[in-house]
């Protein structure tokens, strides 16, 4: 294969993945309604369940390098979809809250590894002028994970129940890892056959943290990621119970805000190549993701739900939209071979703001009896976010 072809290939076969694991991930979120209806609890503790995915993420993503490295990254990519299908089919088989905390874990160790597998292979095959967009090009697979899921799960479960819906979202990850087959052996060409493995060395990708640079570009993660996931967990509980929405369209307004930031991710992509330098692209992706969240704040049940439709749209753009960009800059600053390794100690640095971000949210929501002020709350996080990563910026020359 050319180089081109092998660039193709690599940015097709990451994004499918990426997509199904976004989607295993979101699924709960999603039909939460539904499910803590079933279990007994109140829809906001959904964040308690999001939180220990990404904290199953956490520790699995900084693990991750040796194995991308020995294995290769799309046999690593095809096991943790395989290990999140496991996760998806506890939930659907149990009626304990017990295997439910287990369940989440699972997809969280599925779902870490992904990142920096993806960010190892790309960083080989892409061009360091087409890096920005084509890592923004890979990242869409996570909205648009939840964007399917919003699409189609609520109209499944309403048609199917929760449990046959989370069934055939299992029955679609099986699916993924045996298409990614034909292509893991001349993607993986690069894997180290004798690299070791071992705790120290599951560790040691958080040195990589030691650099200034590679601190910062974490820690914006960590405020942007917080936001994110409480805007893709908590949108379609706060549209049905603050605004009155339906479950459909909730899911529908879900997809909306996704589908944006796919568009959002390839757009600031191409911001960041050829406009603005990156971190200057992710100062103002914060700032318009700050205002949005003040707007969703205050929103009331009497506006056009056109309005709200737009409203979740630009949220969605700049929430979402600034992945991309931001890994790009961390396979821009990892030394030669090692982008798996540095992106798993930043996805550990991005999942910590994932972890806090829902259950944190679900206890302002819970004090103030309020999805309003943890919107509120999470807008300031953005827009402080913002101001740090453009005070990092470096002059215009």
């Amino acid at each position: 294969m050319t180089p081109s072809h092998v660039a193709a290939v690599a940015l097709a076969a990451t994004l499918a993945i990426q997509i199904f694991v976004s989607l295993a991930s979101t699924a709960a979120a999603v039909l939460a309604p539904a499910i803590a209806a079933d279990f007994g609890v109140e829809t906001r503790w959904i964040g308690v369940f999001i939180g220990l995915v990404y904290a199953g993420a956490m520790g699995a993503a900084v693990a991750s390098g040796g194995f991308i490295e020995r294995y290769g990254s799309i046999r690593v990519s095809q096991a943790c979809v395989i290990i999140c299908v496991v996760g998806v089919g506890l939930i659907a088989a149990t009626h304990s809250p017990l295997v439910l905390v287990l369940a989440a874990i699972v997809i969280g160790i599925g779902y870490g590894p992904i990142t920096p597998a993806s960010s190892q292979l790309l960083a080989r095959t892409t061009r360091p002028d087409r890096m920005a967009v084509t890592f923004s090009i890979k990242q869409t697979g996570v909205p648009a994970g939840a964007a399917l899921a919003g699409a189609l799960l609520p109209s499944l479960a309403h048609a199917l129940g929760w449990r046959t819906t989370l069934a055939l979202v299992a029955g679609v990850g099986v699916v993924i890892a045996l298409a990614a087959q034909p292509v893991q052996r001349p993607l993986d060409a690069d894997r180290q056959r004798g690299r070791r493995l071992s705790l120290r060395t599951a560790l040691a990708p958080l040195a990589h943290l030691r650099s200034r640079e590679l601190r910062q570009v974490a820690l914006i993660a960590l405020a942007y990621s917080a936001t994110q996931v409480c805007l893709m967990s908590y949108l379609v509980v706060f549209l049905t119970e603050a605004l009155g929405y339906t479950l459909v369209a909730a899911g529908l307004a879900l997809s909306v805000a996704t589908v944006a930031g796919v568009a959002g991710r390839i757009a600031w992509g191409v911001v960041a190549d050829r406009v603005l330098a990156p971190r200057r692209t992710l100062a103002l992706i914060g700032g318009l993701a700050a205002a949005c969240g003040i707007v969703l704040a205050v929103a009331q049940p009497q506006w056009p739900a056109v309005a709200c439709l737009v409203l979740v749209a630009f949220f969605g753009a700049t929430a979402i939209g600034w992945n991309g960009v931001q890994l790009a800059e961390v396979a821009r600053l990892a030394p030669r071979g090692a982008a798996g390794a540095v992106t798993g100690a930043a996805s550990f640095v991005t999942f910590s703001g994932v972890v806090m971000g829902p259950p944190v949210f679900a206890l302002i929501a819970s004090a103030s009896g309020s999805y309003r002020v943890s919107f509120a709350v999470f807008a300031a996080v953005s827009g402080l976010g913002a101001m740090y990563m453009a005070r990092t910026a470096k002059p215009v020359s």
